[in-house]
């Protein structure tokens, strides 16, 4: 079973996820002697809870990647970390005092002494004066004592042999790697473990690693503590602690707790916890409880959700976290919604083995709904599941789960959290197990894919209600077997591959039949089954002239058909086709540049330019039933076709001295032309004997062999050619990124969609993304549509500095502003402030204002209502 990256409850004032690291302590054992009797004490340097191993990795706390962090900041982000500090102090005490356990009279008048310690460590103490009387050794006068990593400094040390007391006072000091402790007075028994330490103060300076989800900064961890007792059995009390990363002198915030109790490698108890901001208190919590130990994760309640909104009116929640073992946890809980109702959310996440993974997601609403004008509510709740399951089994097997589901379009639409997934109509699923070998593939899988087309129209005193209108397409089980080209005889070139299917299928319209339309709704089983072996024979005439042939033949099997009523009928199909294409690949042209002579310390550069043709030719008969087949997919929507399809590419290329050609432009062009205009009389006109035609007078023919060049619809009945394609590139993934995309029908005589889309990162933080999407075509077949969007800022919500974004999505067409937000934030070298103000406008079915807040603290994380999921940089 492997750990689970911790979800931090609000015992430590954080909310959310943070990825573990690992870090190994100490474990040796030094041992000190005496100077008379030879006094051993054995003393382990390892302090218990700071254990570690390779295969117990720790969660990264306030962004500090080590054990002690970790554990302090579980206790609300002090209390621990004092302890420990106060115990290696006394740790050392302890050895110095055995060291001078044994009997040695008078002052020693040296100002260095030296103590062997097992396995070759030396203790080194270096005092003004040292003296023993009776049971008591006493150290004066800028006390030093130094054991490896380990400093100890005081103006005065005592203990007492024989009760085992020992005292150590006046500017007790103690430094360890990075870590640094002040202390007024301590107050240690080497034999019962009972220990007093007063006016703990330190700071840590820690190597912080990057994190994209926390604001980072280089102060270290600065902490305070009035009194710190400890009891046998690794308990300890904790009195008035502080704990900062500000200036100390005058912090921004500070978590503080009067009381705490922490048990080692168990938990951590705090009483009457608070966060203060400019030392005034914010967050309270009457009583916490934090893992302190190997048990990193800590089940418990989250922070508070506490926000507002013009649609779901004053909104408060809260979840609570359970981790049961190292390798699973879940969250569960919910929000109360004064103008709506409940809203319920959960979470589950295991990871059982190394290459196994299973999480789940699930959002539910039980609205009443709003009052309309007619003071009727119209309840717009439902509920949305999310099931991923990834594993990776022997024998090279891959099993992969990914199952959503969701009640209606309606309920997206009203509560999904951003605007990207309030307009996704779309819920598709897939099961499936594969693996792959030796140039074969074997795929056992389910599939489930469901499209909302209309909203419902509720019932007025004029019109009757509309229910909302959907299509499920189903293929379950399924199993597909196939090869990739592979040649028997090494001398000839001549290449074997094929694909075969078996399966059933299931379609469901969810809608009403009208004059020209009939929904489909078949049995739950429809039979499949498709066998298509293809050879292929590459010849190339010298380096200039490639040209592929390939050859085919397809039987395909459905269990049930179309009447010709377009009814589902009990009558078994059958096809036979035959497939034959031809790609031939002109000569390249190209030609290179040399750039200007190149400045000093910057390298040469070459560019090329080159134009590629490509012409193919195909050709598919057999298909003369083409009316009968249901529309499962695109399996269903093979035609007859005898057509060509030719265009070229042209590509600049960049180099750079030995570096690799990069590419930095490129433009193709592409259209098809069809000597069968009919597809074999697959092709439905449109009848536009009235004007406009009615509706349902046409219907979109899409078939393979149109849909192949362009995903948009375009012939109303027979065609001889297709749209033009253009395609242009900018430098794809790099400063300047752009694309454009356009569509010339020649049938219609214009542009009929435009596609742009930009992304420039000019200057340092600076970066913008406009897009823009058009369709223009017939009417008939696509509405007509006119977007765009756009997203500029500066920055981040997590780097120090000024930080902002905003953001819109147009419909030109209905003049309408669909989505809109706004993002400020400023960070500091400790904490910082955002705030967002997002409208998503959704037609009738929502029309929402949101503003949102978050209060960043460095190296922990954001508090308030301003989710990381919803962050828009």
């Amino acid at each position: 079973m492997l750990p689970l990256p911790a979800r931090m409850t609000h015992h430590m004032f954080l909310k959310g996820q943070t990825n573990p690291v690992q870090r190994q302590t100490r474990d040796s054992v030094v041992t000190f002697h005496g100077t008379g009797a030879g006094t051993l004490v054995r003393l382990s340097a390892a302090i218990p809870g700071l254990r570690s191993s390779t295969t117990h990795p720790f969660d990264r706390m306030l962004g500090y990647p080590t054990v002690f962090i970790d554990c302090m900041l579980r206790a609300n982000g002090h209390s621990r970390a004092r302890i420990l500090f106060t115990l290696r102090l006394f740790l050392l005490l302890t050895a110095l005092f055995a060291a001078f356990g044994g009997p040695c009279a008078g002052i020693v008048s040296a100002q260095q002494v030296r103590f062997p310690a097992r396995k070759g460590g030396v203790v080194n103490l270096e005092a003004k004066t040292q003296s023993r009387k009776g049971d008591v050794t006493t150290a004066d006068g800028d006390v030093d004592i130094q054991y490896a990593d380990t400093r100890l400094r005081a103006d005065h040390v005592e203990y007492n042999g024989k009760t085992y007391e020992a005292v150590a006072t006046g500017h007790v000091h103690l430094d360890y790697n990075n870590e640094h402790i002040d202390a007024d007075e301590a107050h240690y028994n080497v034999s019962t473990g009972h220990g007093i330490f007063h006016n703990v103060r330190g700071n840590v300076k820690i190597e912080r690693r990057p994190n994209p989800d926390v604001l980072v900064t280089d102060n270290p961890l600065y902490f305070e503590a009035r009194d710190v007792e400890r009891f046998a059995g690794d308990v300890y009390l904790v009195h008035r602690a502080w704990i900062t990363i500000c200036d100390p002198e005058h912090p921004k915030w500070q978590f503080y707790a009067p009381h705490a109790r922490i048990r080692l490698d168990k938990t951590a108890a705090l009483i009457n916890a608070n966060f203060r901001l400019f030392r005034v208190p914010l967050i309270w919590l009457p009583y916490a409880t934090a893992p302190a130990g190997r048990r990193i994760r800590q089940s418990g309640f989250l922070i508070p959700d506490i926000g507002q909104s013009s649609r779901k009116g004053f909104i408060v929640g809260d979840a609570f976290y359970w981790a049961p073992t190292p390798w699973m946890d879940t969250t569960f809980g919910a929000q109360f919604m004064s103008r709506r109702g409940i809203l319920e959310r959960g979470s589950f996440r295991a990871k059982p083995f190394e290459n196994t993974s299973i999480q789940y997601t699930f959002l539910g609403v039980d609205d009443r709904g709003l009052l309309n004008s007619s003071g009727i509510r119209n309840p717009q709740g439902g509920e949305q599941q999310r099931l991923e399951i990834q594993s990776l089994l022997p024998g090279g097997w891959r099993f992969v789960t990914d199952y959503n589901h969701l009640s209606s379009l309606t309920f997206r639409l009203a509560f999904a959290d951003t605007f990207g997934e309030a307009i996704n109509s779309e819920v598709r699923s897939a099961v499936f197990l594969t693996n792959n070998f030796r140039g074969f593939s074997l795929n056992l899988a389910g599939l489930n894919d469901k499209s909302f087309l209309t909203l419902p129209v509720a019932a007025t005193s004029k019109t009757p209600a509309i229910a909302a209108t959907s299509v499920t397409l189903r293929d379950l089980p399924e199993a597909r077997f196939g090869s990739v080209e592979q040649s028997p005889w090494k001398s000839a070139p001549l290449y074997f591959s094929f694909d075969s299917f078996a399966g059933a299928a299931h379609r469901s319209d969810s809608m009403a039949a009208t004059p020209t339309f009939t929904p489909v709704n078949t049995p739950s089983y429809v039979s499949r089954t498709e066998f298509a072996p293809r050879v292929t024979v590459p010849v190339h005439f010298g380096p200039w002239l490639g040209v592929t042939t390939s050859a085919a033949f397809r039987t395909t099997r459905y269990g049930d058909s179309l009447n010709s009523a377009g009814l589902v009928s009990g009558v078994p199909l059958l096809r036979n086709t035959g497939e034959f294409s031809v790609d031939l690949r002109p000569p390249s042209l190209e030609r290179f540049f040399e750039g200007s002579p190149p400045k000093k310390d910057r390298p040469r550069r070459r560019y090329k330019h080159t134009i590629e043709p490509a012409i193919t030719y195909r050709y598919v008969t057999g298909v003369n039933n083409f009316a009968d087949f249901i529309r499962f997919d695109a399996d269903a929507t093979l035609t007859d076709t005898n057509e060509v399809q030719y265009g070229f590419t042209q590509r600049l290329f960049l180099k750079e001295e030995e570096d690799q050609p990069q590419e930095l432009v490129s433009w193709s062009i592409l259209q098809k032309h069809f000597f069968d205009p009919t597809f074999g009389g697959a092709i439905v006109p449109c009848d536009r004997s009235v004007s406009p035609p009615a509706p349902g007078a046409c219907v979109r023919n899409v078939f393979q062999a149109l849909n192949s060049i362009t995903p948009f619809a375009f012939a109303t009945g027979p065609v001889h050619w297709s749209p033009i394609i253009s395609d242009f590139r900018i430098t794809p993934g790099g400063r300047y990124d752009a694309e454009q995309i356009l569509e010339y029908d020649p049938n219609l005589n214009k542009v009929t969609a435009i596609g742009t889309l930009l992304k420039i990162k000019p200057y340092r933080e600076f970066f913008a993304t406009v897009a823009h999407f058009r369709i223009q075509a017939d009417p008939i077949l696509q509405p007509l549509s006119n977007q765009v969007r756009t997203l500029f800022g500066y920055g981040n919500l997590n780097r120090k500095g000024f930080s902002a974004a905003a953001g819109i999505s147009y419909d030109l067409t209905t003049n309408a502003l669909q989505n809109q937000l706004a993002q400020l934030s400023y960070s500091g070298a400790c904490c910082g402030l955002a705030v967002e103000y997002r409208r998503i406008a959704l037609g009738q079915v929502r029309t929402e204002n949101q503003f949102r807040i978050a209060f960043i603290i460095a190296n922990i994380g954001t508090f308030g209502n301003l989710r990381h999921q919803e962050k828009i940089f």
